[in-house]
């Protein structure tokens, strides 16, 4: 039988033990990230790059539209530079000017179309958008970086290589937006086109093609300053450069209120490696991939390089755990019966949590055969699985509430640590923000974001209920209809909740925001507090031009030194 459509034969791992906080906030990008679904998509289709307009003057103002060419349509990323002054300069999202704005456009725009973007685009919140608009974005410079590149370019020599393994961006988008936001077309417009199935396709293309554009602008600018001196970089620094991200507690809810789709993503992440450890053996070029994998991921791991002291230990287990797995290779080769499994046994109870997870990552890596096909179980239509089951019996929503939430009804939630924390939108921002309960007036604002407490409440009025259908339940408990509706769709959909406090006073949001940002693909986390966060994007990977020639999925993780085995 086709190893890729025979069910695992080891069992996936415990929601229990996958769902933790603590775990989803040491993920690994994989080969199911979407950055990289993305790139295998548009190398194995034959996409086409072209680049009909760039209109950039001396200043570094102007517009430029970089167009891809598939199969079935084409899409435009429409790109306006600005002359921002330093003082205007802002990450956060009440900034008005930035010194790049982007649209991803359904199509090739006509000059009229470029003439009403300029209008709005640059305005990101305050203009407005059609369904033409498929993302909308913004960026700010590295400007330390930006400059060095820029000076040394200009003077005829390349920028100084450590400089650029620092930073590893010119820019660094600071929202980009999808979905319907801001009047964009919504997912349903465009998610059945095949190369918008998987999610976040429209955004990772976006930021794709931004990166394109930012490093022919640095290069632009550099002759501007000096057009008899100036020189392109050098491919292979090039490459070196991927695109910033400044993500905060925007993005954190995201997981918490979309069940179904955090599932399929987890759901098909245990899949690919309940399916390598099912296998019975292990080929010679899967080891000899593997092993310089995890040759590679030493080197990852011995450039991540951050200020915030959370990251910092984990960084220094992940150095400690990598060494740990070569030198058991070397004891324990990867020969014999079901060596993946043996291996997977041996990390769980030998490596951390952050370990484990890129143990993970690494023995998926060289399987893409037998994985790939995953990356389209990763979407979800959530809609159908918001309709709650009134007919359920109240014992049988008691007992699934008990084995989905029993952690949480473990939970003193009088206390004032257990729920220390309250999720409001801010009026001002418009955004998700984390207060202290304790501290501030915000709790009559407090947005349904802690499913354990909701659930315990929901369980204590539960075990005073005579058993009989829910729907009786819930005319006299209507305020528990959210709680309801999210254990049913966890008993269809084992991944679904996040089994931790999300309120409580050792809550780090940034464990939220690394398991999205892992699964877009992103590398070398940065927290700036425990509430945002900065990575690289694209960092390593072939640029449009170069796609057709190069290797599409294998830019992840360093290369090793010449001469490496």
């Amino acid at each position: 039988m086709d190893p890729v459509a025979s069910p695992p034969t080891v069992a996936l791992r415990d929601p229990g033990v996958v769902m933790r906080l603590s775990r989803l906030g040491s993920l690994h990008q994989c080969r199911l990230s979407f950055m990289r679904v993305l790139l295998r998509r548009l190398k194995r289709e034959g996409w086409r790059f072209d680049r009909p307009v760039f209109h950039i003057d001396s200043r570094g103002v102007g517009h430029a539209v970089y167009t891809t060419h598939g199969p079935a349509r084409s899409y435009s990323l429409v790109a306006f530079a600005n002359d921002l002054p330093p003082e205007k300069r802002s990450d956060r999202v009440i900034a008005t000017e930035w010194d790049a704005t982007f649209t991803l456009f359904d199509g090739i725009p006509t000059d009229a179309d470029i003439t009403r973007l300029r209008a709005n685009i640059p305005l990101q919140e305050a203009g407005r958008v059609t369904e033409r608009e498929l993302s909308v974005s913004r960026a700010n410079r590295s400007v330390r970086l930006w400059d060095h590149v820029v000076d040394r370019l200009a003077a005829g020599q390349q920028p100084d290589p450590e400089q650029v393994q620092a930073v590893g961006y010119l820019m660094r988008t600071t929202a980009v937006y999808g979905s319907g936001k801001l009047g964009a077309a919504d997912r349903e417009a465009t998610c059945d086109r095949p190369e918008f199935r998987a999610p976040f396709q429209i955004e990772m293309l976006s930021v794709y093609l931004t990166r394109a554009f930012v490093m022919d602008l640095v290069e632009h600018m550099a002759v501007q300053k000096s057009p008899d001196t100036a020189v392109r970089l050098h491919p292979d620094l090039r490459r070196r450069f991927g695109i910033g991200n400044s993500t905060g507690l925007g993005m954190a809810p995201f997981l918490i209120n979309h069940p179904v789709l955090l599932n399929n993503w987890i759901l098909a992440r245990e899949t690919a490696l309940a399916r390598v450890r099912g296998l019975p053996g292990a080929t010679p070029d899967s080891v000899s991939a593997f092993h310089r994998l995890v040759a590679r991921a030493r080197i990852n791991a011995g450039s991540w390089r951050t200020d915030h002291p959370a990251q910092q230990a984990r960084i220094a287990a992940l150095r400690a755990d990598l060494d740990r797995l070569e030198a058991h290779l070397e004891r324990h080769p990867l020969f014999g019966a079901a060596p993946w499994d043996a291996l997977w046994r041996w990390g769980e109870g030998a490596l951390s949590e952050e370990g484990q997870e890129q143990l993970l990552s690494l023995m998926i890596e060289p399987h893409g055969v037998l994985v790939d096909d995953l990356a389209a179980q990763t979407s979800a239509d959530e809609g159908p699985g918001f309709a709650i089951d009134g007919a359920m019996p109240v014992a049988s929503l008691r007992a699934l509430t008990e084995d989905v939430f029993g952690w949480a009804l473990a939970i003193d939630w009088q206390s004032p640590e257990a729920q220390a924390r309250v999720w409001y939108t801010s009026e001002e921002k418009l955004e998700p923000r984390l207060g202290e309960r304790a501290r501030e007036p915000i709790e009559p604002y407090e947005q349904p974001l802690c499913p354990g407490r909701d659930a315990a409440r929901m369980h204590a009025d539960l075990r005073a209920e005579p058993d009989g259908p829910i729907a009786a339940f819930l005319l006299r408990h209507p305020e528990h209809r959210h709680v309801v509706r999210r254990v049913q769709i966890a008993a269809r959909h084992p991944y679904a909740e996040i089994r931790d406090n999300t309120i409580g006073a050792r809550v780090m949001p940034i464990d939220l925001l690394r398991a999205k940002l892992a699964f877009f693909g992103a590398v070398h986390f940065d927290p700036r507090s425990d509430r945002w966060v900065r990575i690289n994007m694209f960092r390593d990977a072939p640029f449009p031009a170069d796609l057709e020639r190069a290797e599409a999925d294998d830019w992840t993780f360093p290369a090793l030194p010449e001469g490496a085995a």
